[in-house]
């Protein structure tokens, strides 16, 4: 007794003891418990040899009891009272002295901590019905326990501590379950997962231990129990704890699945309740269960065929939430569905169903709906058992192959419970009642192997037009592989029906699904899904897009698909692309050139095997490939003029060469590529080949070598690279005016031509032919707008000119004459003359455009009165 007093009054005044006392005082508690545990058991085998004299025993068995009491209740005293005096400032001290070197007695409570609960939990595995003279120990005493227990598990930081957690859980599922102590604790339990968050997975992890070190889920089917039997409209007020309660039974499913699946019956109720964080939860707690529970279906026939009707009911009802009022409920289905995937437990007799469902959930509502769909989508594509091609055609091929063969080999029909050549995933039911899914089974562990094989090889039969197939088997094996055939046929019929869909949501004002529908189709182009890559191709005109997101999407995108090449298929993915576009994409793909060659992604390496193309270095190289390399390098050229300057001469003989016959549309790609020459190359092409590239151009507009349709367009560049090459573009475009009409009229001289306008010679009109006509209106009224921007150029140089004359004289550089000349003009006003003549100028110079009196034509004016004829003239206007 008075060990015990003075033993106790340490105790109960332990946080003002010095640290070497609380080392020693804690260390021989610590000690003498741990001396004592593994005597309990010698009592075994002294009460075994004491038959006649009891007495020895019970008095060791009392004292036993009392020591070990008094023991726990001392540490666990030690273990309160430090918990509640610790806190930021105790713990700093603690981090502060750990840097020092410690004395081997000075106290370190963290350290100290995850020992004694140890201790304690250990004390429990002991034989203590020798102590306490039943099956359980004293009310009292694990209560004490058990409450203590759970109030350390309200502080989170305590909980970081592997070993301090891991003792908890221990004390715990002693108490539950090999102590009977389950109602309790199950009530504890919920009031945390309620009231706490951090708390969910450290939970999980204790009811997880109780049923794996005692075999004995009696705590977790308790919970499970208490949580179907809550009513569900209490759910819709307490979101933050059906959330926590939610995410405690998927961690319970994923470490204990067969004894969820046993029990889930119980929480069925709840997918009809309103709150949808617990309808979520359930569906991930099915999804873990088909993942985990029913992959081992070894063991008879009869409980097999329980676990196999259990699984289908669970995917039936996971296909059935696909449809759920609550988006975020669909939402997470469909993410379920997508990691039931990933782990290939979705059977081939699934598949399709899955896929359709996901297809048609593409145009929900909801976009976190299209965004699991999408996202399911790629899952699919990813981990699908078909192999890695999916062509129509080639397993249409391969299929109507393989169909005679089976026939050959046995020409009876496929039995009436195959649905479109597939077992349904619950297959049929013998007669004896027990599922019959091996055939399925068959199927889905064949398939992955055999199906690409197959596939290739019928691939390379078909080719040689060889009427043979490779030999997959027996008959079985035949059917088998048929049925995968087919089923992979209508996944690859479902992927690309989807396609008109993923056009629209590219076109979607949700960054998320034009983000997910770029990378869902640049998965179907890598199975080759039929219709992805013009769908991809519609994704260029995204890059002019204002939200940042996306555009980085479609950048990526691009570069994956074209740019990440050896440089010569970079190349030949470019120009194919610059064939293809029309002239919405042709921009867009000028703007992403532009900025990729800016960031060095697309490399000189590359523009040099453009170039290649161009010259015709590349062996087969047509003359469309030609005109689509110089197309991208004219696009290149916008962010690097210098690019163009080595090859000035390839691009005239080559551009306006016998190849612009072959392909028309090469010399407008040419005209555009002289515009982008850099000021210094231009200078360089105009001295050196001036007359020869001006002749060309005014051939190109003036003459009949193009067709109709290509004629426009080349039209247009060229008068443009008149206006951007020549010293003085008006006299050339006035001559171009004037022969252009005068091929309107077979050659006829100025002046007769004028003279029979001015009588009204009505054979005038009604000889014109329209295509020379319409040519001829074209090249005025393009020459009429360009002169119009050259008169505003040079009216801005002039203004850029007196700019940097007024920037020089205010930083004072001129000499004092010139000041004082300056300020007599500016009193006088002839600066602002000067800006008045300009502008008249400017306003003269706009008016000869259009200018038809008789004493002064100039290009437009000189045919004015036969325009105004010719608009008069409603019948040869209508053509």
């Amino acid at each position: 007794q008075d060990v015990f007093d003075r033993v106790y009054s340490l105790v109960r005044g332990f946080s003002s003891l010095a640290p070497s006392c609380k080392f020693i005082l804690a260390e021989s508690l610590r000690s003498n418990l741990s001396v004592l545990l593994p005597n309990v058991d010698s009592l075994v085998r002294v009460s075994q040899v004491q038959d006649d004299d009891e007495t020895p025993t019970l008095d060791r068995v009392t004292s036993y009891r009392n020591a070990f009491k008094i023991y726990s209740f001392f540490l666990l005293h030690i273990i309160l009272t430090e918990e509640s005096n610790s806190g930021p400032s105790n713990n700093a001290k603690v981090i502060a002295s750990s840097r020092k070197k410690q004395p081997v007695n000075s106290w370190n409570w963290e350290s100290q901590r995850g020992r004694m609960l140890n201790l304690i939990a250990n004390s429990l595995e002991i034989n203590l019905s020798l102590l306490f003279g039943s099956t359980d120990p004293d009310e009292n005493y694990l209560s004490f326990i058990v409450k203590n227990t759970f109030s350390m598990f309200e502080k989170a930081t305590l909980l970081k501590d592997s070993e301090t957690k891991d003792a908890l859980c221990h004390i715990i599922g002693a108490c539950a379950t090999k102590y009977h102590y389950t109602e309790q604790s199950s009530a504890s339990i919920m009031h945390l997962l309620h009231k706490y968050d951090f708390v969910v997975t450290h939970m999980a992890d204790a009811v997880a231990f109780a049923e794996k070190k005692y075999a004995d889920g009696t705590l977790a089917c308790s919970l499970i129990r208490e949580i179907g039997r809550t009513n569900p409209k209490s759910y819709v007020k307490d979101t933050a704890g059906a959330e926590n309660i939610g995410r405690f039974l998927v961690e319970l499913a994923d470490r204990l699945p067969k004894l969820v699946s046993t029990n889930i019956g119980l929480l069925i109720p709840h997918f009809g309740g309103e709150s949808y964080k617990i309808r979520n939860a359930l569906v991930g707690v099915l999804g873990k269960l088909v993942a985990k529970a029913f992959k081992d279906v070894e063991g008879e026939v009869s409980a097999k065929s329980i676990r196999l009707q259990t699984k289908q009911a669970m995917l039936e009802i996971l296909l059935e939430r696909c449809r759920d009022v609550s988006a975020y409920t669909r939402s997470r289905v469909l993410q379920v569905w997508a990691e039931l995937c990933e782990e290939h437990s979705v059977s081939i007799g699934l598949w399709n169903e899955v896929a359709a469902v996901a297809s048609g959930r593409l145009e929900d509502k909801s976009a976190i709906v299209r965004k699991s769909a999408l996202n399911l989508l790629i899952m699919m594509l990813q981990h699908n058992p078909f192999g890695p091609q999916l062509r129509i055609a080639s397993f249409q091929a391969t299929l109507e192959q393989y169909k005679k063969k089976l026939n050959e080999l046995e020409p009876v029909k496929l039995t009436d419970g195959m649905t479109d050549g597939v077992p349904s995933d619950n297959d049929s039911i013998n007669g004896e009642g027990d599922v019959d899914n091996g055939n399925a089974e068959e199927i889905t562990n064949y398939q992955p192997e055999s199906l690409t094989d197959s596939l290739a090889h019928t691939e390379q039969e078909i080719a040689s037009k060889d009427s043979s197939v490779p030999d997959v088997g027996n008959v079985e094996q035949t059917r088998a592989l048929v049925a995968s055939l087919e089923a992979g046929l209508k996944f690859s019929e479902c992927i690309a029906a989807t396609m008109p869909t993923l056009l629209q949501l590219m076109a979607s004002s949700s960054a998320t699904d034009v983000e997910n529908t770029i990378l869902l189709l640049m998965r179907c182009r890598q199975f080759q899904i039929d219709g992805a890559e013009a769908c991809l191709r519609k994704m260029l005109p995204l890059v002019f897009s204002q939200d940042k997101s996306i555009y980085e999407a479609v950048e990526n995108a691009f570069v994956t698909i074209y740019i990440r090449k050896s440089p010569v298929e970079t190349a030949k993915n470019l120009l194919n692309l610059a064939i293809d576009s029309n002239v919405g994409d042709q921009a867009a793909l000028e703007f992403i050139v532009g900025a990729l060659v800016s960031k060095g992604d697309i490399s000189s390496i590359a523009i040099s095997a453009l170039w290649d193309f161009f010259c015709f270095n590349v062996n087969g190289t047509t003359a469309e490939q030609c005109r689509g390399a110089l197309a991208i390098i004219c696009m290149a050229a916008k962010s690097s003029s210098a690019i163009l300057g080595s090859h000035l001469q390839d691009i005239i003989d080559i551009g306006f060469g016998r190849w612009a016959k072959v392909e028309p549309l090469l010399a407008r790609t040419a005209c555009i590529a002289i515009q982008r020459l850099s000021n210094e190359d231009k200078k360089k092409l105009v001295l050196s080949n001036g007359s020869r590239i001006f002749g060309i151009l005014e051939s190109l507009i003036t003459g009949f070598g193009l067709p109709d349709n290509i004629w426009y367009a080349a039209a247009d560049k060229a008068i443009d690279a008149v206006y951007i090459l020549h010293p003085t573009p008006e006299t050339l475009a006035a001559d171009l005016v004037k022969k252009s009409l005068s091929s309107v009229f077979d050659g006829t001289s100025g002046d007769a031509l004028q003279n029979d306008i001015a009588s009204s010679n009505s054979i005038v009109l009604s000889t014109i032919q329209v295509v020379k006509l319409s040519r001829y209106l074209f090249v005025a009224s393009h020459v009429a707008m360009n002169q119009l921007a050259y008169i505003e150029s040079c009216v801005r140089k002039i203004q850029k000119q007196k700019g940097n004359k007024g920037k020089v004289d205010s930083e004072g550089t001129e000499n004092a004459e010139t000041q004082k000349d300056n300020g007599i003009n500016a009193e006088l006003g002839l600066a602002a003359s000067e800006d008045a003549v300009l502008d008249t100028l400017a306003e003269r110079a706009e008016k000869e455009i259009v200018c038809g009196s008789y004493s002064e034509k100039n290009l437009i004016g000189e045919c004015a009165p036969f325009l105004s004829k010719l608009c008069r003239n409603f019948v040869l206007m209508q053509k």
